[in-house]
């Protein structure tokens, strides 16, 4: 909690003002009819609460807007908007592991996979799923499971 405050402190709360008046003035100047700053809602959390809503959603544990809404308060628009207004500054003070966007298939290879986590250790989540007794005596044999004298097909997922 203490390398929380210092890190949130020395870094963080130092640089948000000069932060938030860039990102709110360097949208269409020439449009503007009040100051920056001036522009919509406020945040319901504040700078604290979404900075450590941003490390629960990166440190690992990837969570999906509709649980960070639900532990922070918000919904899942608003998760979504307030981690990408509030990302380039701690992207700036911390080194957090970048999104990757330009994956447009799902990874099927080791290959693959390694190219874009590298050292990711994979596991298959296998699932039973029971199927008719098949009539044919060597399909019986494939897909009988020994588990409560049951015939199924295994689902994998990766």
């Amino acid at each position: 909690m203490q390398e929380f405050d210092n890190i949130y402190s020395k870094k963080i709360a130092k640089k948000y003002d000069k932060y938030e008046l860039q990102r709110l003035s360097s949208k269409r100047k020439d449009v503007r009819e009040r100051k920056a700053g001036a522009v919509g809602r406020p945040f319901k959390l504040h700078i604290k609460d979404r900075f450590l809503m941003l490390l629960v959603y990166y440190h690992r544990l990837y969570i999906t807007y509709t649980l960070a809404g639900f532990l922070f308060g918000l919904d899942q628009s608003n998760i979504c908007r307030d981690i990408q207004k509030i990302e380039p500054l701690i992207r700036n003070c911390l080194p957090i592991p970048k999104k990757i966007y330009n994956i447009t298939k799902r990874l099927r290879t080791h290959d693959e996979i390694e190219k874009y986590f590298p050292g990711f250790l994979s596991f298959i989540d296998s699932t039973e799923q029971q199927i008719p007794r098949p009539t044919d005596n060597r399909k019986k044999k494939i897909f009988y499971s020994g588990k409560k004298k049951r015939h199924v097909v295994n689902t994998d997922y990766g």
